[in-house]
């Protein structure tokens, strides 16, 4: 496993108002800045601390299939996951297949969620200096795919199966890297395309375009609109994704353009949050939770994506084959604060 980089809470020995210490000493574990699902936990760890209510070293560009089988296992206290990723361990499925059925469901349901985000919108992308036409352009390629083992991978390969009908390892070379490495590779050229969840604008769009003009496609609309699309779109971790062209290309600007069959861009989002186990605190995750929901205007101002990604809508993506519930305490945050929160996303 590769060296954790640590993130302390700024506050680590700040004193709050009435002279105690925080409370508690948490660690967790996200994916690389650039995206909600970093923005989220880092924003959790300052808010904790300042707020005296916990101290959360904070490790970022990890690998967030691990990272959740840590928290199941009591190793980790909060991890950012795709919904994805708890259901196959569930099944003891995909990249759990090692756990099998019965380990992986017992893990599985150890987890709880505190709160949301959309961690990206899936979508075909490449330098125009690559010469990639699209689509139908991509056997024989060598495409930038996602970390290993990651829920990024899954989807990335899945969408492009679909989509394509290609295969990673029979008719094109997928190339995995965990996502602190993701920038330098796309940009070192290496891969001739990329299929991965973005945000616009997301730092990785916008810092790759350092080194060449990018061109963006949209999913075709047959792909979009087969049964076995709608159906994976459906899937624990996925909703569907439309924006208007013209509106997606004056959000990222000249250096980047997106190729459609009509005005529409297709993609398809992967939707997830924070999770925690399910024996933390309840008290504990209250304060943590009610605290991070009492600065969501703060939280948003951070990013340019920050009014897209829905910090605010507890109930993304809960419930249906989703196996994960809300932890009491941040239910009880969330309907203080005067948000819903369906029986459904409630543990019995």
């Amino acid at each position: 496993m590769k060296p954790m980089k640590l993130m302390a809470a700024t506050a680590a020995v700040t004193m709050v108002a009435t002279g105690a210490f925080a409370q508690a000493n948490l660690t967790a574990e996200t994916a690389s800045p650039g995206g909600a699902t970093y923005l989220s936990p880092a924003h959790m760890t300052e808010i904790a601390g300042t707020q005296g209510i916990a101290n959360i070293q904070l490790a970022d560009g990890q690998t967030l299939t691990n990272s959740i089988q840590n928290v199941a296992e009591g190793k980790t206290d909060i991890a950012g996951t795709p919904h994805i990723l708890p259901f196959l361990m569930s099944k003891g499925v995909g990249p759990y297949g090692s756990l099998g059925k019965e380990k992986g469901a017992e893990l599985a349901a150890n987890l709880r969620a505190i709160n949301p985000f959309t961690l990206g919108i899936f979508l075909l992308y490449a330098y125009d200096a690559k010469g990639v036409g699209g689509w139908d352009d991509l056997k024989g390629r060598k495409i930038y795919n996602g970390p290993p083992r990651g829920g990024a991978l899954t989807n990335a390969r899945s969408m492009i199966q679909i989509v394509a009908g290609l295969k990673d390892g029979e008719d094109y070379e997928g190339m995995q890297t965990n996502w602190g490495q993701g920038t330098s590779l796309v940009t070192s050229g290496e891969p001739d395309a990329v299929v991965l969840p973005e945000l616009f604008p997301g730092s990785r769009l916008t810092s790759i375009t350092a080194a060449g003009k990018v061109t963006g496609w949209s999913m075709p609309k047959a792909s979009y609109e087969s049964e076995a699309m709608q159906k994976y779109m459906k899937a624990p971790g996925s909703a569907p994704f439309t924006i208007p062209l013209a509106e997606l290309q004056a959000t990222m600007g000249d250096d980047w353009t997106f190729v459609s069959e009509d005005d529409t861009f297709r993609g398809f989002a992967t939707i997830g949050g924070n999770v925690v186990h399910k024996d933390m605190d309840e008290e504990l995750v209250y304060k943590l939770v009610a605290a991070y929901i009492g600065s969501m205007d703060a939280l948003k101002a951070k990013a340019p994506y920050g009014d897209t990604v829905n910090f605010d809508n507890p109930m993304l993506g809960m419930c249906g084959a989703n196996p994960v519930k809300y932890h009491p305490g941040a239910v009880r945050a969330w309907r203080d604060a005067g948000y819903e929160i369906d029986d459904c996303a409630v543990p019995n």
